[in-house]
């Protein structure tokens, strides 16, 4: 019989590697030489084993430091008076269900009655309805009523998919076990019954109203409560309104993602309200009210005379209520804009030339001031150019 190798030099790895770096080479080593992948190879199906006997020990720090003092011979005992059994001895099978995304439920014998777990009660799915709504009505909130396409227990089955009055049978190719065991090489796993899809049952006679599905499609009426201070992309959850469950399992939930019509007058940023308020420029001037619309009604807005295109004035509290604490308000913020007349007739062109005509140079500070300032820089450009 041959020598067996070194450990380390089987997992192609130093003997300083750290716990994950082992982990890692066994778990690239068995990916390469696993009996599945190898069908019929017992050169593969030698080194599978031999990685595993590796693994098995250096994995595990008590065994690794025995085997590093006294070599195989002071992990002798970790296994039969045979040596290493894959089926009785390996311990990490947790690290191949990672590997293969199997079933590996039992190794060489016992445990075969064990069902499937699609056998286990299912929830059912999670739901998706979009909604939109008005401006105000993500303001104010306000209760709305959806009709939402679902897949609910059939009523004449109750979701057994069997005909009222018959029975299912239990399935002849896994014995109702809802499993079925595969063997490849010395290697065994447990598998979902391809007849039975792991229900362990036969529906011999499936219900009429279903065809046997178990589930019906249905208009379920829903009223939904949308708080005030929603925006676009808020979501609601309904607890238990999604599709329902198989197998007894509980129903999905229901998530309706709100879209706020954009509004013709306001803007909205979290809180607040922005809107723009066109102003004649004999208010601007001389001073006045305007009205402002407000989500609670008219309210009345001073301007100063001489007030300036884009001034920004604060309406405190006539903004979007906080979502959660409704008496919480943002703020309604109103930039003006001056608006010059236009379509003027002849005669009130006339008018106009002689009031402005009538103005003194005070009337102007800001034009006074710029032009003192442009007068000031041209006089430096043209000295700085004199030879």
């Amino acid at each position: 019989m041959a020598a067996k190798r070194d450990y380390y030099e089987v997992l192609e790895v130093a003997r300083t590697a750290s716990d994950e770096e082992i982990k890692n080479a066994y778990r690239k080593l068995a990916m390469k030489y696993h009996p599945d992948r190898n069908a019929g190879n017992k050169a593969s199906e030698e080194r599978f084993k031999e990685i595993s006997e590796a693994y098995e020990i250096l994995s595990d720090a008590d065994k690794r430091r025995q085997y590093d003092r006294f070599g195989h011979e002071g992990v002798k005992s970790s296994f039969g008076p045979n040596g290493f059994d894959f089926s009785r001895d390996f311990t990490h099978v947790s690290d191949l269900q990672d590997l293969f995304g199997g079933i590996f439920e039992q190794f060489f014998g016992g445990g075969e009655g064990r069902r499937s777990g699609s056998t286990r009660a299912s929830r059912g799915a999670d739901l998706r309805y979009d909604l939109e709504i008005e401006f105000e009505e993500a303001a104010f909130g306000v209760e709305r009523e959806i009709v939402l396409p679902v897949s609910e227990e059939c009523p004449a089955c109750r979701g057994s998919g069997a005909e009222p009055g018959t029975k299912k049978e239990t399935c002849k190719h896994c014995g109702g076990r809802g499993a079925v065991v595969t063997s490849s090489g010395f290697f065994r796993m447990q598998q979902e019954c391809p007849v039975c899809s792991g229900r362990g049952e036969i529906v011999v006679r499936p219900c009429r109203a279903c065809g046997g599905a178990g589930a019906v499609k249905a208009r379920r009426k829903i009223t939904l409560k949308i708080p005030p201070g929603v925006d676009t992309g808020s979501r609601l959850r309904l607890s238990g309104k999604g599709e329902s469950g198989s197998r007894n399992g509980q129903p999905g939930d229901l998530y309706v993602v709100l879209h706020v019509r954009p509004h013709d007058i306001f803007q909205r940023q979290g809180e607040d309200m922005f809107c723009e308020i066109p102003v004649p420029l004999s208010t601007a001037m001389l001073g006045g009210e305007i009205k402002v619309p407000t989500l609670d009604g008219a309210a009345r807005l001073s301007i100063e005379p001489g007030a300036e295109n884009a001034r920004m004035y604060r309406l405190r509290g006539k903004g979007i209520p906080e979502l959660g604490n409704d008496r919480n308000r943002g703020d309604l913020h109103v930039r003006i804009r001056i608006e010059t007349p236009k379509n003027l007739s002849g005669s009130q062109k006339k008018k106009v030339r002689e009031l402005f005509d009538a103005f003194s140079g005070a009337c102007f500070p800001d034009v006074n001031a710029f032009n003192r300032r442009a007068d000031e820089f041209l006089d430096r450009r043209k000295k700085s150019e004199k030879p």
